[in-house]
């Protein structure tokens, strides 16, 4: 008879771990259900420093003479540029590149001159609208016998954005209000309410030239993953 009673609470010790283990797997289940969604937020922004490199070249075939030329063309630059109020901190010469061509191994050592000189005076400056309006007054050297040389690719102008930590809060605070609005969208469409979230990550912030021709226009953007619990 105690075998009997032995037997029969075992079966249902089985019967309550089961529907424990029931009760359990279908609690799981449904907090399995979530949905990812992705959040974007972009601003267009306008470059706050400009990288300005001012590449002229000077010929020759003696080097004391392509000296003197480029001091007083380096002279005239200076000029230029503070009349038209780049600050003298904004501005860095180098010394010029010179190229002989009779030293060279290989290439054509017939030119005119021998030596060629590349002189570059750099401008830096958090002004960008100002630096770009000297840089249509171009033409004002070219009368004064500077030419500037547009086809060294070394040389490049630079524009980039430094104010993202102003902007970041906010796009971030849009980019989740975004993903989230998508994931209740999901859950209305699938008759679910939307919970809490389980997961989420912060996309990388990306900055980028709005297009090629305005270079001083940059991109910022940002996605954000998430993943929300769906309840019934």
């Amino acid at each position: 008879m105690s075998r009997v009673k032995e037997a029969l609470l075992l079966a249902i010790a089985i019967l309550g771990l089961g529907a424990f283990l029931y009760c359990a797997m279908i609690h799981t289940k449904d907090r399995d259900r979530v949905v990812s969604v992705r959040g974007l937020s972009e601003r267009e922004v306008k470059a706050d420093f400009v990288i300005w490199p001012i590449v002229y070249k000077e010929v020759g075939n003696d080097l004391s003479l392509i000296h003197d030329a480029v001091q007083t063309k380096n002279a005239t630059l200076a000029k230029f540029l503070r009349e038209n109020g780049v600050d003298a901190a904004e501005i860095s010469w180098s010394a010029p590149e010179i190229e002989d061509a009779q030293g060279e191994r290989y290439g054509d050592n017939r030119r005119p001159f021998r030596y060629i000189a590349t002189v570059v005076t750099t401008v830096a400056s958090k002004n960008v609208d100002r630096v770009r309006e000297i840089m249509g007054k171009q033409g004002d050297l070219l009368k004064q016998g500077i030419a500037f040389a547009g086809d060294d690719y070394r040389y490049r102008k630079i524009y980039s954005f430094n104010g993202l930590n102003e902007i970041k809060p906010t796009m971030i605070d849009e980019a989740n209000k975004n993903a989230r609005a998508a994931a209740e969208k999901f859950a209305t469409d699938s008759e679910s309410k939307l919970g809490k979230i389980k997961t989420a990550t912060q996309g990388q912030f990306s900055i980028s030239d709005r297009d090629e021709n305005t270079p001083f226009i940059k991109n910022v953007r940002v996605v954000t993953n998430v993943q929300y619990f769906l309840e019934d």
